[in-house]
């Protein structure tokens, strides 16, 4: 009895581990959409509706009618216009300690940025980057155009 005890204890801690690593790769969720929003994640694309999930390594690409809002779980809010591909190239944070880090890919596109908890405590955790530069942030609202661009 004992020991069926403990397998079960240890497998519900094994999954508790298994959802923790998963809300860890969890950055945000989408708040707003219209017109064509996708997320691309490891290999398949996904309607960005209000709602979807946004996590590390996906790919944001809107059409050219599409917009999307997306609040990051620091509170940082990311609104890209039409013919953008933003992609969450790292995301981490503690809500407890506000501790974290982030960098965010604009790779075309327009992206309207308004930092939350991480840029504020930690301004030098956070960078943004283009394909032909780095933006570290040192304020807490501005706006990222990429002309051209790519589609990778």
């Amino acid at each position: 009895m004992i020991k069926s005890h403990r397998a079960a204890a240890l497998m519900i801690v094994g999954m508790a581990g298994s959802l923790s690593a998963l809300a860890a790769d969890v950055a945000g969720m989408v708040k707003t959409s219209s017109g064509r929003v996708v997320i691309e994640r490891q290999g398949e694309t996904l309607p960005a509706t209000v709602g979807t999930q946004v996590r590390v390594a996906d790919r944001v690409r809107t059409g050219g009618d599409g917009a999307v809002g997306v609040t990051l779980r620091d509170n940082t809010l990311l609104s890209a216009g039409p013919g953008s591909l933003v992609v969450i190239d790292k995301f981490a944070f503690d809500s407890s300690t506000l501790d974290g880090r982030m960098s965010v890919g604009v790779r075309k596109g327009t992206l309207s940025v308004a930092t939350g908890k991480i840029a504020k405590r930690t301004p030098e955790s956070v960078d943004f980057h283009t394909p032909t530069s780095v933006l570290g942030v040192r304020g807490t609202e501005f706006i990222i155009e990429v002309a051209g661009g790519s589609n990778e």
